[in-house]
C-alpha cells in the first residue's frame, strides 16, 4: 500500500448505517481523494456478532448490516496477535501511525488519537462525513 492511506473501522462507525441511514462508503469515497485501503480489528467482528446476540432489535439490526458490508466492500482484517485483554479501542491506537486514518465516533476513542495526532473520520449531523485532523 505503497503511497495509500489505511482507513481503520471502528465498530460503532459500522453501525452508522443502520442507525442513521447514511451510507458510509459513498460519504468516504465523497471525503477522500486519495489512495486508501479500509480496515477493520479481527475484534470488532466479535463485537459485532455479540451485539446480534445481546442487543436490543434496532442494533442487532444495524449489527448485522455492517456485517454485511465486510466482504462486498473489500474491508481487511488487520493481523494482529491481540492479548484477549486489549479492547478494540487499545489496538487501534496501538496500531496506528502517520499512514492511517481512524473511523469512529467513540469520544473516548477520538481523544486518545488526537493526543496521538491521528486524523479521525466522523459522522456530523447524523447526516454526513467528516474529517478531523
Amino acid at each position: 500500500m505503497v503511497g495509500s492511506k489505511k482507513i481503520v473501522l471502528d465498530t460503532n462507525f459500522l453501525l452508522i448505517p443502520g442507525q442513521f441511514g447514511v451510507d458510509i462508503f459513498t460519504e468516504l469515497k465523497r471525503i477522500l481523494n486519495f489512495n486508501y485501503g479500509l480496515f477493520i480489528i479481527e475484534k470488532s467482528i466479535a463485537e459485532l456478532e455479540n451485539i446480534i446476540q445481546k442487543q436490543k432489535s434496532g442494533d442487532k439490526k444495524a449489527a448485522r448490516l455492517a456485517l454485511s458490508f465486510i466482504k462486498p466492500q473489500s474491508i481487511k482484517t488487520l493481523p494482529l496477535n491481540p492479548n484477549e485483554n486489549d479492547s478494540v479501542d487499545d489496538l487501534i491506537v496501538e496500531n496506528s501511525d502517520e499512514d492511517t486514518i481512524v473511523a469512529t465516533q467513540d469520544a473516548g476513542l477520538k481523544r486518545r488519537l488526537r493526543e496521538k495526532g491521528i486524523p479521525i473520520i466522523t459522522l456530523r449531523q447524523k447526516r454526513y462525513l467528516i474529517i478531523e485532523r
